[in-house]
């Protein structure tokens, strides 16, 4: 009963008073059996196979985690946090969507909405790129041999990145004096629904993501680095259910 805690806290996000109403227990026992449990359910995902991974030493690496897979989807997940009191940390977690301070991590998806990768946490001041270039080194050959689907907060992609198939869709043109109106042609905008029509499994996952409100409502929880290992386990969790 008491590693139960842990599921409904991911999935309801419930205050811990709720939490320790619930299981009739003291509301700081609901915190340390939550904090507690949690390496505990992360560790059964590992042995599971369903964690994501968090990091590649190496292209060889990444090949080996796709099992045979080349095609995936490129994309960023955004979740709402606590507003910091030092201003240095609002203007570092300031998203400027929707004026919401937030928390956002890179995910590589399969066609089948299975997350193959989570990237580690970062403040939501970063941009989707700058997340990717520092977890996937430009420097090394990583999706030379894949098809990678990206949106546009990858532009930059296909010139600092080697591969023959990193697709991108076409940016509309900047406004301009010579250009007054400008517009894509039929076969831009046909090119781009073709590919919105592949990359919407990546939406899905992350979408999967967010059956979990603890991803949802806003990050209440200060132990140092929670946020990270929650939504790992929450990866794992939707790769479980996808699974089996």
């Amino acid at each position: 009963m008491v590693s139960s805690c842990v599921s409904p806290n991911y999935k309801n996000y419930p205050t811990f008073d709720v939490l320790a109403t619930h299981f009739g227990m003291a509301r700081s026992k609901a915190c340390e059996n939550v904090h507690k449990w949690t390496p505990v359910l992360t560790a059964t995902l590992v042995r599971l196979g369903m964690l994501p991974y968090r990091e590649f030493k190496s292209p060889a690496d990444l090949h080996a985690a796709l099992q045979g897979v080349d095609c995936v989807l490129i994309d960023a997940t955004e979740r709402p946090c606590q507003r910091a009191q030092d201003a240095v940390i609002q203007r570092e977690h300031y998203s400027g969507k929707q004026k919401r301070h937030t928390l956002k991590n890179t995910t590589l998806t399969r066609l089948d909405t299975f997350i193959v990768f989570l990237g580690h946490t970062f403040s939501g001041h970063t941009h989707d790129y700058t997340m990717l270039k520092s977890e996937f080194p430009p420097e090394h050959d990583w999706f030379s041999e894949l098809r990678v689907l990206v949106d546009l907060g990858y532009l930059g992609i296909q010139t600092d990145y080697r591969g023959e198939r990193l697709e991108i869709p076409t940016r509309k043109p900047r406004q301009s004096r010579a250009t007054p109106a400008p517009q894509l042609t039929d076969a831009q905008k046909a090119a781009n629904r073709t590919l919105s029509q592949v990359r919407v499994h990546v939406e899905n996952a992350i979408g999967g993501l967010k059956r979990y409100t603890i991803l949802v409502q806003r990050f209440r929880n200060h132990k140092e680095n929670f946020a990270d290992a929650v939504i790992g386990a929450c990866a794992g969790l939707w790769n479980f259910a996808l699974t089996y």
